[in-house]
């Protein structure tokens, strides 16, 4: 049974009326894409209750469905949170990295790339690597920067690092 079958909250269940509602009255949808995004609301209602393996279940037949580029980076995006969130930091660069092959300017995957990157680059600092740090906080400070081009009122604490760090390109601001 579709996980929004099962949900007793009163806002998601209109929620999933008013989506399938719109998806039967919108012409030109075709029926794969109808059930990739049935995967996705499933994915995302799962992911909102912490059940991490329903929701990249849910993700991986959305993506295997979906056909547009800027939905699979959607669905791509949401999976790397998970990672994150599990800790898997490897695996979610890789799915936040190609969320962005498919949308350059997927800004919150460009601001959590940074923020894996900064965090690894304090991992190494702890571990004296501080070659390696600095390496990895100058491409965190990219990305960061790419962000702030595409929202430049968002990020504010990264901009405040940025300028802090001397890593800030005026240009920018």
């Amino acid at each position: 049974m579709p996980r929004s079958m099962k949900n007793d909250n009163f806002i998601d269940k209109t929620f999933t009326v008013m989506a399938d509602l719109i998806l039967k009255l919108l012409p030109g949808v075709s029926s794969e894409e109808k059930k990739a995004f049935a995967y996705y609301r499933d994915g995302m209602a799962a992911q909102s209750e912490g059940e991490y393996a329903e929701a990249l279940e849910n993700y991986r037949e959305a993506l295997a469905l979906e056909q547009g580029e800027e939905d699979r980076s959607y669905i791509l995006y949401n999976m790397g949170l998970i990672y994150q969130s599990n800790g898997e930091l490897d695996k979610a660069l890789d799915h936040y990295h190609q969320a962005l092959e498919l949308n350059p300017r997927l800004c919150s995957a460009l601001n959590n790339i940074a923020v894996l990157l900064h965090h690894k680059g304090e991992l190494s600092l702890q571990a004296g690597d501080e070659e390696t740090a600095e390496a990895l906080f100058n491409e965190a400070a990219q990305y960061w920067i790419r962000a702030i081009r595409i929202a430049p009122n968002n990020y504010i604490e990264a901009q405040n690092w940025l300028k802090t760090t001397g890593r800030a390109n005026l240009e920018v601001y």
